[in-house]
């Protein structure tokens, strides 16, 4: 098992499914836990889940999240694209 961490950033406020909630714009921990697919000549890692550390609801608080990867990267994209037009 292995873990990375990782952050991401939003410029707006945006919405994971999975936290049920609008997030406001800033910088993210994401971290990804993955396993070792064993019995290949070489190492290949595969996901095993993905969480997002977010405000919780007392100042200086947080929660750990799971959410589907796919989302997160959805909500990215629509920040970008939503960069490009506010103007």
């Amino acid at each position: 098992m292995r873990t990375r961490e990782t952050a991401v950033s939003f410029l707006h406020p945006f919405l994971l499914r999975d936290v049920g909630r609008v997030l406001p714009a800033g910088a993210y921990r994401v971290v990804t836990d993955e396993e070792l697919i064993e019995g290949l000549s070489f190492p290949v890692y595969r996901r095993v889940s993905t969480m997002i550390v977010v405000p919780a609801g007392t100042p200086g608080a947080v929660e750990v999240v799971t959410v589907d990867p796919r989302d997160l990267q959805a909500a990215q994209a629509r920040d970008a694209a939503t960069e490009g037009t506010a103007r």
